[in-house]
């Protein structure tokens, strides 16, 4: 059983930057797909991005694209979104997930979920 925690939230003036991290235990972190997913306020959660389990292969969300880079460090067990030029409608909780196959882009083929971190981007 995998167990994700994300931190590195917080409250960010539009245009600053913010790291998100997402440590797991439990589990042998190279063997998942990781996603970082997001909920805005009365929305419904959505893809950001997401990385293969060798970090070769990233994929983004249109609304990342060019802003956000994912990473990872599988000797740390830790998934990572940094997140630079932060609009208001970035203003979401952000969620890691992992699967144990490629990574995608629909919250349900993920196994596991973290708790989730804020941020909120002000103008």
């Amino acid at each position: 059983q995998v167990q994700l925690a994300e931190s590195g939230g917080g409250l960010v003036q539009a245009g600053g930057s913010l790291r998100l991290s997402c440590a797991t235990s439990g589990g042998t972190f190279s063997t998942y797909a990781m996603g970082w997913f997001r909920q805005p306020p009365g929305k419904e959660r959505e893809f950001v991005a997401g990385i293969s389990r060798d970090g070769m292969y990233t994929s983004y969300a249109d609304s990342a694209k060019g802003r956000f880079t994912i990473s990872r460090d599988n000797a740390k067990g830790t998934v990572y979104l940094q997140m630079n030029s932060l609009k208001p409608e970035d203003t979401a909780v952000y969620y890691c997930a992992a699967r144990p196959s490629i990574p995608g882009a629909v919250p349900r083929e993920y196994n596991y979920w973290g708790s989730g971190t804020r941020v909120t981007a002000s103008s």
